[in-house]
């Protein structure tokens, strides 16, 4: 999948998760400085994410995850590995 297609995503799931326009969205948005999301909007993204994506993530990593750019690659790097499985 590309890195395009992936953060296309990535901003449609935030969008919808935390109710932000997704043209105030940008790759450098953090989740929770920027964007306003509280802790359990946090949790929802990553169950969001596993669910458009059709991956597992490891919870606790993907909560260190800090803004829509980190989440891109953090994606990205877990598409590849499930693949590779």
């Amino acid at each position: 999948m590309e890195r395009d297609e992936i953060m296309d995503r990535v901003c449609d799931v935030v969008s919808a998760v935390l109710g932000v326009n997704v043209g105030d969205i940008t790759p450098q948005s953090r989740f929770v400085e920027d964007l306003g999301a509280e802790s359990i909007q946090s949790i929802e993204l990553v169950a969001a994410f596993e669910e458009e994506f059709e991956i597992e993530m490891d919870e606790e990593a993907a909560l260190q995850v800090k803004s829509v750019d980190d989440a891109v690659d953090f994606i990205a790097d877990v598409i590849t590995e499930q693949q590779d499985e």
